[in-house]
């Protein structure tokens, strides 16, 4: 009898030392599949439970601004050190990376496939008036695809470019259906399950680049953010452990992630 009670009072503890934190994430880091792979290992390994908001990037940052939130992992840089110098995180940690790809119809009538560079790709599209999805919702992709058509000078715009307010899963959906280009991450194309007559068109410009970011929320904002635990969850992320992780999460034997955690900033 003594034993069991020693079970249970043992197994109530374990319980009882796991901590909850919330982190918003993006749409495109779930979709890949990754924080299936992170979570368990993050919360044997601290004791943390991570419960995951999933988000556009712009939403995750509001989330942090409105102290919802104990940390943040996004991919939008610029967006990123606003958030910091206007006082809502305490830094800035680079985490991983991947890249961004041209997804389209796989007879390519734009022929992106042929294209110099990611701005020939997209004036290509543009002059053909070919149908563009895009995730038209403030994520960081979303945020990256707009830079992208300024840089090549395109007005986008008409019946061909379809902004569609949602997450990259939804959106990729919604491309396969209209047969149409769209802007991935590479992680969420390679785990998207409904590719339907879609293929990766054009990739390797190195604009395309996209790198992933986590911040603490600032508890001098917010006393009541869990900024121990982010720490804590930062230095895990930052390791040996989640470097193995990250390196070796591949899908038909491509990579995915490439840890590159450098520091604050």
């Amino acid at each position: 009898m003594k034993r069991i009670l020693a079970l249970v009072l043992g197994l109530a503890g374990s319980m009882a030392a796991a901590e909850d934190m919330k982190m918003a994430v993006t749409t495109s880091f779930h979709n890949s599949g990754l924080s299936e792979i992170l979570l368990p290992a993050i919360k044997q390994d601290t004791g943390i439970n991570v419960q995951l908001l999933v988000v556009g990037t712009g939403q995750a940052l509001r989330l942090g601004e409105a102290g919802d939130v104990d940390a943040i992992l996004v991919h939008s840089r610029s967006a990123e050190e606003a958030f910091v110098a206007e006082g809502y995180g305490t830094h800035r940690r680079e985490i991983m990376y991947n890249d961004f790809v041209y997804i389209g119809p796989s007879d390519d009538p734009a022929v992106i496939a042929e294209a110099d560079t990611a701005a020939d790709a997209l004036v290509r599209i543009a002059q053909t008036e070919s149908v563009f999805v895009s995730r038209g919702d403030d994520s960081g992709t979303h945020k990256k695809e707009l830079s992208l058509w300024d840089a090549a000078g395109v007005q986008r715009g008409g019946d061909w470019y379809r902004p569609v307010g949602a997450g990259m899963g939804a959106s990729l959906n919604t491309a396969a259906g209209m047969n149409a280009y769209i802007l991935a991450d590479r992680a969420s194309w390679l785990n998207f399950g409904n590719k339907g007559d879609l293929a990766l068109l054009f990739a390797g410009d190195p604009v395309l680049f996209n790198q992933y970011a986590y911040i603490p929320v600032n508890p001098e904002l917010h006393a009541h953010v869990k900024n121990d635990l982010a720490g804590q969850l930062e230095g895990w992320l930052t390791s040996p452990r989640a470097a193995e992780l990250i390196n070796s999460y591949t899908i038909n034997g491509e990579t995915l992630f490439t840890f590159n955690a450098q520091p604050a900033s």
